[in-house]
């Protein structure tokens, strides 16, 4: 299983792509690591058309996002609002009296925590 930089609930841009959706910015709703693939909020939305079924519920057109590749994506630095790398510090922190080492994701721009 890979490991990304990206994860639930951050703020990605759209660097390539369709002309739709180049540009875009949204917030990653899904992440699936085994295809390497991102769902985003807003961004490579697709229609659906559905049918009634017998049990009652309506039919009619819906729209979904689809999965995007990750490498097509940046996060975006909050500070500036422009896409950026990602990279990682080690930090040492006492928590319930003992050392632990904790990664935490920095921009590689700015230099600021993510």
């Amino acid at each position: 299983m890979a490991k990304f930089k990206i994860k639930t609930g951050d703020l990605v841009q759209v660097i390539s792509g369709s002309k739709q959706n180049k540009g875009k910015q949204g917030k990653v709703l899904r992440v699936n690591t085994e295809t390497s693939r991102v769902v985003v909020e807003g961004v490579n939305v697709m229609t659906k058309h559905k049918r009634a079924s017998a049990q009652g519920e309506a039919g009619g057109i819906v729209k979904t996002e689809a999965p995007i590749h990750i490498s097509n994506v940046m996060l975006v630095d909050p500070e500036t609002g422009k896409p950026t790398r990602v990279g990682y510090r080690t930090e040492t922190v006492e928590r319930d009296g003992k050392q632990k080492t904790v990664r935490v994701r920095v921009s590689k721009s700015t230099g600021k925590d993510l």
